[in-house]
């Protein structure tokens, strides 16, 4: 019998909390993810750091604005690996949002294309329960870990 190979450590880093569909919530979610961010090694204002920022504070406004049920909170989830971050936002609100088109005059609706600017790629999900998961990879420009 010959011997098992040895497997490299995979090292996955979670952040889990969940927020009152409010403003404050919203705010609150954005700065915790960055303070996460920094904990991990990904320092304030780095590119990598700006750019969770954004689609965290882009995520948390659609949910408290547009995917906001009466009594329901909003999750994120954040996920670091392998040089990506993955942001997950579920809220209870079952319309799944969609990138609208580019209309300079527009007065709102620009969030979901500053997420497809900035984000690696992004996407919806369904979750357990009621509503969805709208999620968005950013690139660290770290090595992988």
């Amino acid at each position: 019998m010959s011997p098992t190979p040895a497997q490299e450590a995979v090292t996955v880093r979670t952040f889990a909390q969940r927020f009152s569909a409010t403003r404050r919530g919203a705010r609150l979610a954005r700065r915790l993810a960055t303070h996460q961010l920094d904990q991990w090694g990904l320092p304030y204002g780095t590119p990598a750091s700006e750019a969770v920022a954004l689609v965290v504070a882009e995520l948390a406004a659609n949910a408290v604005l547009h995917g906001r049920v009466a009594g329901r909170d909003f999750e994120l989830r954040l996920h670091h690996r392998d040089g990506t971050v993955r942001i997950e936002l579920s809220d209870t609100h079952p319309a799944h949002p969609e990138l609208p088109a580019h209309d300079p005059t527009a007065e709102g609706g620009r969030g979901l294309l500053l997420i497809d600017a900035v984000a690696t790629r992004w996407g919806t999900s369904p979750r357990s329960g009621p509503g969805k998961t709208v999620w968005a990879e950013c690139e660290t420009g770290e090595p992988d870990l």
